[in-house]
């Protein structure tokens, strides 16, 4: 199986990737946003699929462990990126017009120039784990004493979440300290170490909730939603009318009926309820059934890594894609309160499908160099004995 794990996680990303161009060209042309004739962000997203598939060569050719020799050059670019972010609200407080920052759906989460935008953030979950997995895998046998497990470790975590948090987006600040939080565990910190970082990250989230009004509305929401489906529980209240039109075949692509000027977004964040109501049941649970094949290859190819760095790097890549298409679940169905994350390799948005596809290249390599062993190498159950290693 671990052989074979490759070939599983790249059949799954490219279903995952064929399904969000499919989708996509559905939904672009009659959305609220407009989509236009030449069918624009079609095609804008086909260049980034080009862009994003030349990177996921790139890293799969790439030794996975250069990035353990550059993990603070990494951080510390990260870093700069997110700060640029801030140069909007510098801009807003002297007067003049930003020149790189942009605010988008009133988060200040993107810098470039005209249509050429990125989100760094996307980028700076991914050097988090490089970094916490460079750490762990360099103190090794340490992870259990204060220094190592918590502080420093909780240092680099909190530089990250602080920073993307402080961009109003909680939701990728949220994605960001749960990763951090799963690599520790992993990693073998200390439960006492862990439960201080996640009640450090629920009273910082509940504050930034409290702090914005509309972010605690939109948590008031999904316990009433039918109440506010004509305010802010529009966009979760016709997705879930989405869900239910599509029956079990749903209505054939291109048939939907809630993108036409109804559904917010639907080409982005709400493109799962799109599928719903197109493919229906059957093409919800195959969208599903994709990500737990991505999520089981992701986990076999991180656990057999050659080394701790690998094993570590391997699963908070596989952890930050699996619970980023969790999240966009919950949300689209009403599970979760709503907030602005892509479902990975489907919705439109190239930082998104960028950083999506250079994590795959990273877990190839780590399958390139990982130690592959034989089924009769394999653990094997015999009767009436425990687990007996073949080794």
């Amino acid at each position: 199986m671990a052989k074979r794990s490759v070939l599983i996680l790249l059949l799954a990303v490219a279903l995952l990737t064929g399904l969000g161009i499919t989708m996509l060209a559905s939904t672009s042309y009659y959305t609220r946003e407009g989509g236009g004739e030449d069918y624009m962000t079609l095609w804008r997203q086909c260049t980034w699929v080009g862009i994003s598939m030349g990177a996921c060569v790139v890293m799969a050719l790439v030794d996975y462990n250069v990035w353990f020799r550059w993990r603070w050059w990494l951080l510390g670019a990260a870093s700069f990126g997110l700060l640029l972010c801030y140069e909007w609200y510098v801009a807003q407080a002297l007067g003049y017009k930003p020149m790189i920052a942009a605010r988008v759906n009133g988060a200040a989460r993107w810098i470039g120039q005209g249509s050429v935008r990125i989100q760094p953030s996307e980028f700076a979950k991914l050097v988090l784990i490089i970094a916490l997995a460079g750490w762990f895998a360099s103190h090794e046998n340490l992870e259990r004493t204060f220094k190592h497990g918590l502080l420093i470790p909780g240092l680099i975590l909190g530089l990250i979440v602080a920073l993307i948090g402080g961009e109003v987006d909680l939701g990728n600040a949220s994605v960001s300290a749960a990763v951090g939080a799963g690599i520790m565990f992993v990693a073998g910190t200390r439960f006492r170490f862990l439960a201080i970082i996640g009640g450090t990250a629920l009273a910082a989230l509940w504050a930034g909730i409290k702090l914005a009004p509309n972010r605690f509305e939109r948590v008031m929401i999904i316990f009433d939603l039918e109440k506010h489906k004509e305010t802010m529980g529009l966009q979760q209240w016709i997705s879930k009318l989405a869900f239910g039109s599509g029956g079990l075949e749903g209505r054939g692509l291109g048939e939907g009926r809630m993108k036409l000027s109804y559904l917010p977004e639907a080409h982005t964040d709400f493109i799962f309820p799109m599928v719903g109501e197109e493919l229906g049941f059957w093409g919800v649970t195959g969208t599903v059934a994709v990500f737990i094949m991505l999520t089981f290859a992701g986990m076999c190819i991180a656990s057999y890594a050659p080394n701790r760095f690998g094993k570590l790097l391997g699963f908070g890549l596989t952890f930050l894609l699996a619970l980023e298409a969790l999240l966009n679940m919950g949300v689209t169905t009403a599970l979760l309160p709503n907030k602005g994350l892509p479902l990975p390799f489907v919705s439109y948005g190239g930082s998104s499908l960028l950083a999506a596809m250079m994590a795959v290249g990273v877990l190839v390599n780590i399958h390139r160099q990982g130690v592959h062993l034989t089924w009769d190498q394999l653990p094997v159950i015999r009767r009436k004995r425990r687990w007996t290693p073949q080794l």
